[in-house]
């Protein structure tokens, strides 16, 4: 008894057809880019300092703000605001330095960080 090639054949894609899909992965295995390193050419005089090395750049804080171990320091001028976030050591020693800074126009639209720092070391009596 011969079987005709026709019938070979649609079973054959029939059993590829019939497999199910994968399950989709949960959220937790998704994985995850990694944080966008920023350029720290011109932030010299930011980053790493303390609040006592950052009015000695700046002058007095327009906004100076705690929260639990925590600092926000806000500065601004004609041209930018610029907000400094100090934490303290990871190993508790020493003062709270500057370890991330967001910077904008007084608008709100994007500027480049150091261009702020840079409008930031000229401004006047701190203002």
């Amino acid at each position: 008894m011969r079987i005709p090639a026709v019938v070979i054949l649609g079973s054959l894609v029939g059993a590829c057809a019939t497999g199910s899909a994968p399950p989709p992965r949960p959220a937790s295995a998704i994985p995850v880019p990694p944080p966008i390193a920023y350029a720290t050419t011109g932030l010299e005089r930011v980053v790493g300092q303390t609040a006592a090395g950052l009015t000695g750049v700046f002058g007095k804080p327009d906004v100076d703000i705690a929260e639990g171990t925590a600092r926000k320091l806000q500065f601004g001028s004609r041209i930018c605001v610029l907000d400094a976030y100090l934490y303290p050591p990871k190993d508790g020693r020493g003062d709270a330095v500057v370890t991330h800074i967001d910077t904008r126009q007084r608008d709100g639209s994007t500027i480049d960080r150091a261009s702020c720092v840079a409008a930031l070391s000229r401004r006047e009596g701190g203002k």
